[in-house]
């Protein structure tokens, strides 16, 4: 199981949010490169990287500090935020990206995100507010159930989904192993964990699973209620 650290880029600054409200964003560094380089340092393989701003607009709106991190560190970059063509996804790869995230674009497009996945490394994120899928940077909740959406990928090639709970993202109130594992179980591919991280014990709980591919951690590192060091000891024993 992988663990992947994240960085919210709001503004040109690492922040992080509590359930997806822009204005409820906390600004952690002003060097986005610097905490990216730490969680290198760290031992971590992946970087889960997110342009807030671009979610919001539907395009790359922090491309400097993306180019800045990918210059300055050589862990692996997953991207999204905002990524609606393939134009957008290529820009991204040439730059060094490894991963792209395509979210609110996999339920009003599902054949656009079936056809790239095809063609380049895709993850589907897939957020929920009460088991919906939420779109628009989490400003609004679809009438689509999130695993009906994972199901409709099973078969498209993504490599991995992606699936957050917006409720517990940012509240340092558990993961949602149970939510993670009905993903995972809908779509039979990497399932990826995110929202709510709290302390080590999610990170024991979701390796525990046998499941879970992969959890995301964000306010839990930054408010210092979870030893990224020992968390990856976790993950490796």
């Amino acid at each position: 199981m992988d663990i992947l650290p994240a960085i919210d880029l709001k503004d040109g600054k690492a922040v992080r949010l509590t359930k997806g409200l822009m204005d409820t964003a906390k600004i952690y560094s002003d060097e986005p490169w610097m905490v990216a380089k730490h969680f290198e340092e760290l031992g971590s393989r992946w970087l889960h990287l997110v342009d807030l701003n671009g979610a919001f607009a539907g395009e790359p709106k922090n491309l400097e500090q993306i180019k800045k991190i990918r210059e300055m560190c050589d862990i692996q970059i997953e991207l999204g935020g905002g990524i609606r063509d393939e134009d957008t996804i290529k820009r991204y790869l040439d730059l060094g990206v490894n991963r792209i995230i395509l979210g609110s674009v996999a339920l009003k497009n599902a054949d656009f995100v079936k056809d790239v996945a095809g063609k380049y490394p895709i993850a589907v994120g897939i957020d929920a507010i009460d088991g919906y899928v939420a779109v628009e940077g989490w400003a609004e909740k679809s009438s689509m159930k999130a695993t009906d959406l994972a199901r409709e990928f099973a078969d498209a090639g993504v490599e991995a989904i992606i699936c957050t709970d917006v409720g517990k993202d940012g509240t340092l109130s558990g993961v949602n192993i149970d939510f993670t594992l009905e993903i995972a179980r809908a779509c039979k591919l990497d399932t990826i964990a995110s929202g709510g991280v709290r302390d080590i014990n999610d990170i024991i709980a979701a390796k525990n699973s046998g499941e879970i591919s992969g959890v995301i951690v964000g306010k839990a590192f930054y408010e210092g209620t979870l030893d990224l060091g020992e968390a990856f000891k976790v993950t490796l024993g």
